[in-house]
């Protein structure tokens, strides 16, 4: 009776994980990085990205990340933490896909159908997160140079932290050698390749608002 009651909850929690997955990849599609052709790069906005990388956690893998943009990116340190926000958007979406999917994994038990579950309300936080950066960065691109930069940076940089904030408590759910096996193993890669990534995008947003202050300082504004 116990094991029927328990696969009765996990049946009764399936349509419920199904339906936190569209919703986070329905709020993901919103701001994909664009699939038409990207310009060529030049090899100064390719030693841009590197140059600019050295201020991450993580360098190789923000290179790793963005050289295929360079000619997007150019030599722009807006559209570099734009484009930076756009791929950590992606992985998000990626690994919410990936982390529901083991929810259907024979022999899964019922405390990693929980976590699961868990964590990917987590990651879709983070989805909703990186949604509403985008947004403000792009409503920050079309106003004019002022007061509301540093109030529109500013609520990026809050939603990024609060994304990774949220991929983080994704793994809470994991806690325990009892929770120890292939699932959580495979969910701990998946969610700490998005923290890097999300952690390189909050570096490069700070790097950009740093960068533009200086520049304010000195009479010059660069969009």
């Amino acid at each position: 009776m116990a094991k029927l009651a328990l696969l009765h909850r996990m049946a009764m929690a399936v349509p419920i994980l199904v339906s936190l997955l569209l919703s986070f990849q329905h709020a993901g599609a919103l701001s994909q990085p664009t699939t038409t052709a990207i310009p060529p790069a030049s090899s100064n906005s390719t030693s841009f990205i590197q140059l600019s990388c050295k201020s991450t956690r993580y360098p190789s893998l923000c290179v790793e990340c963005l050289s295929s943009y360079a000619g997007v990116i150019r030599e722009n340190d807006q559209a570099l933490a734009r484009v930076s926000l756009s791929v950590t958007l992606s992985r998000a979406r990626q690994a919410v896909a990936f982390v529901g999917g083991l929810s259907h994994g024979q022999g899964i038990s019922h405390r990693e159908f929980r976590a699961i579950r868990d964590c990917v309300a987590n990651l879709g936080g983070s989805v909703d997160r990186l949604v509403q950066s985008i947004d403000e960065m792009d409503k920050m691109a079309k106003s004019a140079p002022g007061d509301d930069f540093d109030w529109h940076v500013s609520n990026v940089q809050t939603w990024i932290s609060g994304a990774l904030t949220s991929e983080n408590t994704c793994l809470d759910g994991f806690a325990g050698r009892a929770m120890d096996g292939n699932i959580k193993t495979s969910v701990s890669a998946k969610v700490l390749d998005l923290t890097r990534v999300t952690s390189n995008a909050l570096a490069l947003m700070d790097r950009f608002l740093t960068r533009q202050k200086r520049s304010a300082a000195h009479g010059h504004y660069s969009p």
